[in-house]
This record gives C-alpha cells, sequence and structure tokens, in this order.
C-alpha cells in the first residue's frame, strides 16, 4: 500500500514538473539526432521560448558559409535602417560632359537604367563625355572570390550594373542577348567571344576598370534610346561638387529590406559584400572598403549581439576564413526573427543555406501549427555531408 502511494506521489510530481513543459519532452525525441553529428559539425535548436530542445558542439567555431548573409541582413539594417536606400547621382559639368557617381547600388538593372534614361531625357538633348566616378568605393578584393566567369564570384565596385554580368547565347553562327531587356554591346560581344562560350553568364572584372566602364556602355546605350546625342569618350572622372551641376538625383525604388529579401532569396554574393561595404563607409566614412565593413561589422556582433569568437573576413561567405559557433549564428536568429520572412520559405520552414567545398550549412525558423518559430542552427563541416537528411529527422521530431 505504501509502495503504491509513493508511486501515485511520484507520478503527480512528474506531471507537475513536466506536463507543463513540452521542450523537456521533445527534446528527449530530438536526442536520436546527435549521432548524425560529428567532430566538425553542430547543431542547435530551440523552440520559441529560447529553451533549449538539442545540442552538439554549439560552441565550436565552424564555417558558416552563405548562412553568414543573416548577420550581413542585420548589420545592415542596424547601420543602415530598413527604410535606407541607395542613390546614384548626375551631373553636368561646365564642358557639356555627363558624369555619374555610383554610390554602391546593388540593384542597377536595365530596366532602371532605361527608366533613368528616359528621366534624364527630359532635362538634357547632348553631351560631350560620359564620365563615371567610382570613388565611392576604394577597389575591393573579397577572400574567397577567385577571377572565374562564374556569377557568385562578381566583383565589387561602386558604380555597377546588372551585378557585373551580361547572359548571351549563340544564334545562327553569333551570338546574341539571352535577356531581352538586356544589349549585347560591343564592349561585352569582345569578352564573349574572347572565351567561346556558347551559352553563359559571363563576369567583368575590376581589371582595367572593366566593370565600371561596362555600366558606362550600357548608360550610353539606354541614353542615345531616347535621342540623347553624345560624340564623346566614355572615361572614368570625378565629381566636382564646387563647379559641376547636378541635375538629377535617383534614389533606389528599393528600401533596405527589399535589397536583404533579393539577397537571402538568391543568395547573392555581390549584394551582401555591397552592403557590407557600404555600412563600413556609413560608419567610418568614404570611401568604402572591406578593412572598414569587417570593422563595423565587427563591433556590431560584439558589441550590440554579444556574441563571443565570430571571425568575420567579408559579408556573403564565400570566404573560408570566416568562422562562428553555432551559439553565436544562433544569436543572429534570435535577433533577425522579426524579419525572417524575408528569408525563403518552403512548407513550414524559412531558412538560410549555405554551400562550400566539404561545407554545408543551414540555418532558420520551423513554424509549428500554432504559429510559434522553433529555431535552428545546423552546420556541416564534415566532408560529403548533407543537411537534408538531419532537416527530415528534426521536422519529423518537432510538434
Amino acid at each position: 500500500m505504501m509502495l503504491k502511494k509513493n508511486y501515485i506521489i511520484w507520478m503527480a510530481f512528474f506531471c507537475f514538473m513536466f506536463l507543463g513543459q513540452p521542450e523537456v519532452l521533445w527534446a528527449g525525441k530530438l536526442n536520436h539526432i546527435k549521432k548524425f553529428i560529428g567532430k566538425k559539425d553542430a547543431i542547435l535548436v530551440t523552440d520559441s521560448r529560447g529553451n533549449v530542445l538539442l545540442s552538439k558542439n554549439a560552441d565550436n567555431d565552424l564555417i558558416p558559409a552563405s548562412t553568414l548573409k543573416i548577420f550581413t541582413s542585420l548589420a545592415g539594417l542596424h547601420y543602415l535602417g530598413q527604410d535606407f536606400r541607395f542613390v546614384t547621382e548626375f551631373y553636368m559639368d561646365n564642358d557639356s560632359n555627363l558624369k555619374i557617381k555610383g554610390y554602391g547600388d546593388p540593384l542597377l538593372i536595365s530596366e532602371i537604367l532605361a527608366e533613368l534614361s528616359e528621366t534624364l531625357g527630359g532635362k538634357i538633348q547632348q553631351f560631350n563625355d560620359l564620365v563615371l566616378d567610382n570613388s565611392y568605393f576604394d577597389p575591393i578584393i573579397i577572400p574567397g572570390v577567385t577571377t572565374t566567369l562564374n556569377p557568385y564570384d562578381s566583383p565589387n565596385g561602386a558604380l555597377c550594373v546588372n551585378f557585373n554580368t551580361v547572359y548571351a547565347k549563340q544564334k545562327n553562327g553569333g551570338y546574341v542577348s539571352a535577356e531581352p531587356q538586356t544589349p549585347l554591346l560591343p564592349f561585352a560581344l569582345k569578352k564573349i567571344k574572347k572565351y567561346g562560350l556558347k551559352k553563359e553568364r559571363v563576369v567583368f572584372s575590376q581589371e582595367q576598370d572593366e566593370i565600371t566602364l561596362y555600366a558606362g556602355h550600357l548608360f550610353q546605350y539606354f541614353l542615345k534610346k531616347q535621342g540623347i546625342k553624345s560624340e564623346g569618350k566614355i572615361r572614368l572622372g570625378r565629381i566636382d561638387k564646387q563647379n559641376d551641376t547636378l541635375i538629377f538625383k535617383y534614389t533606389s525604388r528599393f528600401s533596405m529590406e527589399d535589397v536583404i529579401k533579393k539577397l537571402l532569396e538568391y543568395s547573392n554574393n555581390f549584394i551582401a559584400n555591397q552592403v557590407f561595404v557600404t555600412m563600413g563607409a556609413k560608419v567610418y566614412g568614404p570611401p568604402g572598403t572591406l578593412a572598414k565593413g569587417v570593422h563595423a561589422a565587427s563591433a556590431y556582433a560584439k558589441n550590440i549581439l554579444k556574441t563571443e569568437n565570430i571571425r568575420i573576413t567579408e559579408g556573403s561567405g564565400i570566404s573560408r576564413k570566416n568562422k562562428i559557433s553555432a551559439k553565436d549564428l544562433y544569436k543572429f536568429l534570435e535577433t533577425f526573427e522579426p524579419y525572417h520572412t524575408l528569408m525563403r520559405h518552403e512548407g513550414n520552414e524559412y531558412y538560410k543555406t549555405g554551400s562550400l567545398s566539404r561545407v554545408k550549412t543551414r540555418a532558420g525558423y520551423i513554424e509549428d501549427k500554432n504559429g510559434e518559430l522553433y529555431r535552428f542552427v545546423l552546420m556541416l563541416n564534415t566532408p560529403r555531408k548533407s543537411t537534408h537528411g538531419i532537416m527530415s529527422k528534426l521536422q519529423k521530431a518537432l510538434p
């Protein structure tokens, strides 16, 4: 009888302690996932209140790959503001040269250039030289970026168009643009023929100011299409604000939130580092440099987010020198939660993936049927591992 009474008391105590704490029960269901996490991997999962459901190697510093873009997005929002908009300025000098000064806008695409040219068509009828001012950024070399023709290796600069890329294809023995909104200019065709590509998006480089000059050639095309005459050169130069006349200031139609949504949706390295360098210029003054971006980002991580050992070398995650723990990446998720709908969305998951050679990562939120968000960080630095199997097990184990 005494044994039965003790059993009832113990069961009542158990229910009192744990029935209102479902996270304890779910944590037990998740423990089997730990065996898939190796020495070079990490996982951290919490419920919406921050209760840890699953954790292994969460303090280890690992390569985040593109999940670092969550942090870059946060830093951009912090320093620039969610309503920040990039600008591009147009001047006329005393010699009737049209000058364009860039400030790092990552979304100057052909459709925008066409609209800008239409606006300028109502202000000028002709000009001599087209002068390009890219001095707001110093020349930038991103660690991890190589000189390939791949779009993820696109260089950064203050005055860039179409992500410094052009998309062409072969047709009837020649080349044509693969995008109707963008002409295939002789400036670009020369590069395409050099590599003999059949159909490819090729990247312009910083060598000989190629990215800035391509921007100039594309601007000139759309300006001429509006009937604006020019017989002069396309060249680099500087704005002289004391003597040049500002004729138009373009403020981007895209807010910082819009930029971040595109950054995360397409995992665009170019956009990430344009934001990264711009916030450095905002904090420490122009010209924008990678070092200023690193200093601003590191200060934000340490002083605002209270991270411990994060090491940042650039903003996209392409560098293997970036190092962060799952615990610190989780802190980013806590702060980013009000903006989680800017991330990729699939089923009940909002997420950001990362992929480098021998590195696979994934971080984000899993929404339950009540709208509560579970947060997760999965970092695999073990070669030939995939996040898909582990995420499938995690999804099945959560309520």
